[in-house]
């Protein structure tokens, strides 16, 4: 015991390794306070959180100050599908449309999507919807058709 901690105090007070976790620590800060990457089947909704203003952006890297925010969504089609233990399925095949990313924030306001539902203690069915997938549920099963929602395909059983 009295050697591990002996190992691990020498450790700490080694000069590269205090340096490396510097520049580990420096290196996370950058990457989540100022890089945005976005898959080519993504679209990101930014918003700059001082003056409101909203963009989108494509697929790519993007280098962003802090106090933007960038709101990444799937544009892959997903299946979303009500959970029931009847003998009755019923599941729809949709799409985020990303030409009418303003109607949708003009909707649900703008926020991490990703963080939504994310938090729930609701087990029990094998398909659990959490963020976007969760929106995406709700308005495909609504009784309003929205333009920024394309419905692909609709399975009933």
């Amino acid at each position: 015991m009295k050697r591990t901690r002996a190992l691990l105090s020498g450790i700490a007070r080694n000069r590269w390794f205090r340096r490396f976790v510097f520049a580990i620590c420096i290196a996370l800060v950058f990457r989540f306070g100022f890089v945005s990457y976005l898959e080519q089947t993504e679209v990101g909704i930014a918003r700059n959180l001082v003056t409101g203003e909203m963009w989108i952006y494509e697929a790519g890297l993007r280098f962003v100050p802090p106090w933007v925010g960038v709101s990444h969504i799937d544009t892959r089609p997903v299946r979303v599908v009500v959970s029931t233990t009847a003998h009755t399925y019923s599941a729809k095949l949709v799409q985020f449309e990303p030409k009418a990313w303003r109607v949708f924030v003009d909707r649900e306001g703008w926020r991490l999507y990703w963080l939504d539902n994310r938090f729930s203690f609701n087990w029990g069915f094998k398909e659990e919807c959490r963020g976007m997938v969760n929106i995406l549920r709700g308005y495909a099963y609504s009784t309003q058709k929205y333009s920024f929602i394309k419905v692909l395909e609709e399975y009933q059983e």
